[in-house]
């Protein structure tokens, strides 16, 4: 699949991404690429974000391939039952533990916990080994229960602008290389 063929969505996490991050960047250079708007970035309430995802998913014009990061990812999934519209793939990026009591603030947890069941198109989550949002064999065993491709960041911290991921290239070429691998849904 090519970039034109795919509506590529952007969901970011709590607080939305800076014009810095590198989903912000990926969005100035993908020509199909749009963002997921929430109407309180800062106070997620998980019917609400997983409502825009759903919208944003079923007014596609394309197949729509999922860029999230951090909670956008527990939003994502969250959404996947409100889908009619047909989703080509998933690139999940830094993935929370949203059930994890310790998660700070408290009011992202009520984003949990993750189903477990397989998810119903191609993914891949790439994880930290040292974020702050997820134990790394945490994320390994979500990624293992979606049917995900696993990627091992290293120590990248949250793989955010915070963590010196504003320009990633070697996200870019990951999505890129998963982009052309998948399928029209």
């Amino acid at each position: 699949m090519k970039v034109k063929d795919a509506d590529i969505l952007i969901v970011p996490g709590y607080t939305n991404s800076g014009p810095e991050h590198w989903q912000s960047r990926w969005q100035s250079k993908l020509s199909t690429a749009r963002r997921v708007e929430q109407a309180e970035w800062t106070k997620p309430v998980r019917e609400d974000w997983a409502a825009s995802v759903a919208n944003a998913v079923n007014e596609a014009d394309r197949p729509v391939v999922l860029v999230a990061h951090s909670l956008g990812v527990a939003a994502a999934v969250q959404a996947i039952p409100q889908f009619r519209k047909p989703v080509a793939g998933a690139f999940f990026v830094a993935p929370p533990d949203v059930a994890n009591p310790e998660l700070r603030p408290r009011h992202l947890m009520t984003f949990g916990p993750y189903s477990r069941d397989p998810l119903p198109f191609p993914s891949i989550v790439i994880a930290s080994r040292n974020d702050p949002f997820c134990a790394f064999e945490v994320a390994e065993h979500i990624a293992a229960a979606w049917g995900s491709l696993f990627i091992d960041a290293g120590e990248a911290g949250h793989l955010n602008q915070d963590a010196g991921f504003g320009p990633w290239p070697e996200g870019s070429m990951t999505f890129a290389k998963f982009l052309t691998e998948l399928k029209q849904p």
